[in-house]
């Protein structure tokens, strides 16, 4: 007997996530992860603290200049990032 109502394991989870609120911290925390991937080690090794409030993507560096370089290239590192991750999770990032 063939069942028709059958759902891929993965759509059960992501509907889940979604009804208990689970999927927006998640999609941060993979965000928060992909930045070492995204930019690359050496940016990555110059930054400190990096979390994730209101869509907004808050960027600890301990170069001025690379703050600076960073700045100039905000909108590329805002699709990168959610691209990576495969929702918009950040709208915006703030580089101190």
């Amino acid at each position: 007997m063939k069942r028709n109502n059958t759902e891929q394991v993965g759509d059960v989870i992501r509907r889940l996530l979604r009804q208990e609120g689970l999927e927006t911290p998640l999609n941060e925390y993979r965000l928060v992860e992909a930045w070492k991937d995204v930019v690359g080690p050496v940016i990555a090794r110059y930054t400190q603290n990096l979390y994730i409030k209101n869509q907004v993507l808050y960027v600890h560096l301990s170069s001025s200049v690379l703050r600076q370089e960073l700045s100039m290239s905000r909108t590329l590192l805002i699709r990168n990032l959610n691209t990576h991750v495969g929702a918009q999770v950040i709208v915006n990032i703030v580089f101190r």
